[in-house]
């Protein structure tokens, strides 16, 4: 399974950007697809998840802001991000859970400042 993420750049407080994971695979075959990020010196932590059944999730810290998406026909899953912070610069990495097996994108930089 390959995962490619894309999307990400340089936007200012309160903009938006949209991030695109597009697998290599159906995700009906897949158990699980989310969106993680990492910002320099922290742990890798969960953003928004997101099933098959199109059943989603976002963490509180994004809630209401970030909306996980995916577009079945084209096996890609996005990740429409809005009001960005400074504190959401981050890479932003896309993962998926295909049985026992865990497999990550190569990571898109997000870096929101003025």
């Amino acid at each position: 399974v390959q995962l490619q993420a894309s999307g990400g750049g340089v936007v200012q407080p309160g903009g938006s950007l949209r991030l695109s994971c597009a697998a290599s695979v159906s995700f009906l075959d897949m158990n699980f697809m989310a969106w993680y990020r990492q910002a320099p010196g922290k742990e890798r932590d969960l953003v928004a998840g997101i099933t098959p059944a199109n059943r989603a999730n976002t963490v509180d810290t994004v809630k209401g802001r970030f909306t996980i998406s995916m577009d079945n026909a084209k096996n890609t899953v996005f990740l429409q991000m809005n009001s960005l912070k400074p504190e959401d610069s981050a890479v932003y990495y896309c993962y998926a859970n295909l049985g026992s097996r865990r497999y990550w994108g190569q990571g898109t930089q997000v870096t929101v400042s003025s």
